[in-house]
């Protein structure tokens, strides 16, 4: 009931065509941007989020429930507040990093509701409005005006700083451009790869072309810069229990000739590659239920299938998102029907199916799409590996990491007469905190002077690999939402702001901006 009240009182807050001006605009309502949302609030700012899904919470909310963290002693602020509530939820003392997708937009939907802090569902940015360097204004698909002093993109995809002029990179950076010894194409097989086919599989069909899920362009060459990016998938909430399992529905445009790969990896795999466990990454749950992720050659990433995202228009996007979805009705269809599979692997996947009680807007189904990278912007500061690796302390530091680079495949192609899943990276395992600065979070000042961007943040795509984590995006936000509050207080651009001031508030507010400010 407390679910309904606090929804009908974000929905109540809907009037179309109508101008609305606020201190500090945020658009989207991931972990990040509600982060920002909060920040703003407490900051004692005006503040909105335009939301152009139905939920709150982005992947948090939307089937990551395993919460990458690297070392979590690194999570600060109201980060680690958030992760407490996680915990009270449970009825549990201290933070908890595990939870059904429900619990997470329960808890982010009540702190807004206690800032009484608008949320405005269904409506995406569709033009921005500037004056010289500034966002004026942005309007929605719905016809509404927002206008704000500062606005705050936490997207996934960039759009608003694409909308606002703002440069920004797709793809992977060559070796040469940053000087990265990670970055671009990874043909050939190293330790930095993981989830790879460990034995050989034809990629070629009867006609000696690839086989439909293997790519037939060209796959460039190693160390090369491209515009493809990492692959997505839904993060899914399953379970076994009869009482709250509802089947994964079978896709209307199911092709078996499609599976063919996966059949011819059936045939030569051993044993103990072919188990469900193996075939994907299985982590349990409260009550029942699970976050189920990638896991080996052929899983539920769905290579070579987001190139088009970050910069398609909308109608293109929710293409791409129904692509991903039928892949992976399909790749579980497969699993529990094809004669390929062995029968007691078949019996054990027709026992899983969606969690009746999670995703009750969309049938079940989760309602993110996991965007692990899109848009990256280039702003007054770019993060590269070495910012990771070697030159890890900021003066203008607002957070901290601690995570490796993680970068999942980006195309499946033949080399050779073997197929090669390319573009997974895994490396750098210190777990060491790093600083996260300021500067990547706003744009050059030649473009822009009232944005602050804390997801899409300006980076390499190597950079970025260590960045992408839910808590880090969180943490970004909050740091971001006191910013954009300093740079009205200031009168100043974003750029502008006094950092060792900003730094003050922020440990006042219990961020970690260096290692020792982390409780011993």
């Amino acid at each position: 009931m407390t679910r309904i009240i606090i929804l009908l009182l974000f929905l109540a807050a809907s009037v179309y065509g109508a101008t609305r001006t606020y201190d500090i605009v945020v658009y989207t309502a991931t972990a990040s941007g509600v982060q920002a949302a909060i920040a703003s609030a407490t900051e004692g700012k005006t503040v909105a989020i335009i939301e152009p899904g139905l939920n709150i919470g982005g992947m948090v909310s939307g089937g990551l429930g395993l919460t990458d963290r690297g070392n979590s002693i690194v999570i600060g602020g109201n980060a680690l507040e958030f992760f407490k509530r996680i915990g009270r939820y449970y009825g549990e003392f201290g933070p908890l990093f595990d939870f059904e997708p429900h619990a997470a937009e329960d808890v982010f939907t009540e702190w807004l509701a206690s800032l009484k802090i608008p949320v405005f569902f269904e409506e995406r940015i569709e033009t921005v409005s500037k004056s010289g360097t500034r966002i004026s204004s942005v309007s929605t698909n719905l016809g509404n005006t927002f206008v704000a002093k500062v606005f705050i993109d936490a997207s996934y995809e960039g759009d608003l700083l694409a909308f606002a002029g703002v440069s920004y990179a797709v793809g992977r950076e060559g070796r040469t451009q940053y000087n990265e010894s990670y970055a671009g194409v990874i043909k050939e097989p190293s330790s930095l790869s993981r989830h790879q086919f460990t034995v050989g599989v034809n990629p070629f069909g009867p006609d000696g072309k690839p086989l439909p899920m293997v790519y037939a362009g060209d796959p460039g060459k190693e160390g090369e810069a491209d515009k493809k990016i990492q692959s997505y998938n839904y993060r899914m909430c399953l379970t076994q229990d009869p009482n709250n399992r509802v089947p994964i529905p079978k896709p209307a445009n199911y092709d078996p000739a499609y599976w063919e790969l996966f059949r011819r990896y059936f045939a030569v795999a051993t044993p103990q590659n072919l188990t469900f466990n193996e075939l994907v990454f299985v982590w349990h749950l409260q009550n029942g239920k699970t976050d189920i992720n990638n896991n080996g050659p052929i899983s539920t990433d769905y290579i070579n299938g987001a190139w088009e995202y970050p910069e398609a228009n909308w109608t293109r996007r929710q293409e791409i998102i129904r692509e991903h979805i039928e892949y992976t009705q399909a790749y579980f269809y497969f699993l529990r029907t094809d004669p390929a599979v062995p029968e007691s692997l078949r019996a054990e996947v027709a026992t899983w199916g969606l969690a009746k009680d999670e995703f009750v807007k969309t049938n079940n189904w989760p309602h993110q799409l996991y965007v692990r990278e899109a848009r990256r912007m280039i702003g007054a500061y770019v993060f590269i590996q070495k910012d990771r690796t070697e030159e890890i302390e900021k003066q203008d530091t607002v957070g901290l990491g601690s995570y490796n680079f993680d970068s999942h495949h980006t195309q499946r192609i033949p080399v050779g007469s073997i197929t090669f899943d390319e573009g997974d990276l895994q490396a750098f395992y210190a777990m060491n905190p790093f600083q996260l600065p300021y500067s990547m979070l706003v744009p050059k000042p030649t473009e822009c002077t009232n944005l602050i961007v804390p997801v899409c943040v300006s980076s390499s795509h190597v950079g970025y690999c260590s960045i992408r984590l839910e808590p880090q995006y969180m943490i970004l936000g909050q740091s971001a939402g006191v910013a954009a509050s300093f740079a009205i207080d200031e009168g100043k651009n974003v750029q502008d702001i006094d950092i060792p001031l900003l730094q003050r508030r922020l440990r006042k507010l219990g961020q970690y901006l260096t290692p020792g400010d982390i409780p011993s």
